[in-house]
């Protein structure tokens, strides 16, 4: 996903404009998965401080380049089916934020009323941007709603689905940061004033004294000149296996086979609507529907389709319990 994500953005930007936000320890994996990114446009996060860091750290990095430089920021995890608007709607959205006027959110027009993102109110249409794209004033932001509250904000047509999905200029982003979070713009504004090299070496230190908040809370909800432009490119946010499973191609029972062997590797009978991911031994499955079933060399994880949400117990309760072999 990480390469399909990339290899899309470069349908915007050149491939030594993609610069790389990840954890340190997975450094190695993206030189290796993304070999046409500039090695020095990997920014090593030397420890989780959430998006609000991650997207600063990004700027910063881009305005030490060129104090001009337009910010897209897309997540790896993110599917999109239709790259064209996709590419249609970032290039009306960099326009925009050319202008240093605004920040620019791209939401995504709801198919369902999903209780798993946030939704963004918009407020006054501003004007017409691209090709017939229309750019609004951003009122408000709601965190994952339960179902009924996502079904009446989606009747309303003014409320879009939060993908943090931002565009806007590096130095219009610092500029931000300078009035609502002014410590971390102290932050940033110190590593935009070091050589390549020097920017990542003082990446440690820098991260010691940022707090843990994300982009939303830290810029988005505090500023007056946020905006939004509509994306429908068939986007989607694979957070879970149930999105694993909407996305995969089913067989006449409902089911999806995942693995490179999966389908030598699956058994199935009478059972329907499952995902399977198998690896190198024989899984069996018999009168069972409705389940993610993951199988790997060192875990086999059973979970019902809708608690996929929940892998994230099992997690915490194995490193609650020490087992970080599993992790």
């Amino acid at each position: 996903m990480m390469q399909v994500a990339a290899a899309r953005v470069t349908k915007v930007v050149a491939w030594d404009h993609v610069i790389v936000v990840t954890n340190q320890q997975y450094v190695d994996e993206v030189k290796t998965q993304l070999p046409q990114v500039l090695p020095e446009n990997i920014i090593a996060e030397p420890q989780r401080r959430e998006t609000a860091m991650a997207m600063l750290a990004g700027a910063a990095f881009a305005y030490l380049k060129d104090p001009e430089a337009l910010v897209i920021n897309c997540a790896s995890d993110h599917v999109v089916t239709n790259e064209d608007e996709f590419t249609r709607v970032m290039q009306a959205a960099l326009d925009v934020a050319a202008e240093k006027k605004y920040l620019v959110a791209v939401g995504i027009s709801p198919t369902h009323p999903s209780s798993g993102f946030g939704y963004i109110k918009i407020g006054e249409e501003l004007k017409k941007v691209g090709r017939g794209l229309s750019l609004f004033k951003v009122e408000n932001f709601t965190e994952k709603p339960n179902t009924a509250t996502a079904r009446a904000f989606i009747s309303t047509g003014r409320y879009f689905w939060n993908a943090n999905m931002y565009v806007w200029s590096a130095q219009s982003l610092m500029e931000a940061f300078a009035e609502h979070m002014p410590a971390m713009h102290e932050v940033a504004q110190g590593l935009t004033q070091l050589s390549v090299t020097e920017f990542h070496q003082a990446l440690p230190a820098a991260y010691e004294k940022v707090e843990t908040i994300s982009i939303d809370y830290a810029i988005s909800e505090k500023v007056t000149n946020l905006t939004l432009l509509p994306g429908d490119f068939g986007w989607n946010d694979v957070g879970d296996w149930k999105v694993v499973y909407e996305l995969g191609s089913k067989d006449p029972a409902g089911n999806v086979l995942m693995g490179d062997e999966t389908q030598e590797k699956t058994l199935l009978m009478n059972s329907q609507n499952n995902l399977v991911h198998a690896s190198d031994r024989l899984v069996a499955v018999y009168g069972v529907n409705d389940l993610i079933i993951v199988d790997t060399e060192e875990v086999l994880m059973i979970i019902p389709k809708n608690q996929s949400q929940d892998v994230k117990k099992l997690v915490e309760k194995l490193k609650a319990d020490q087992h970080q072999e599993y992790l």
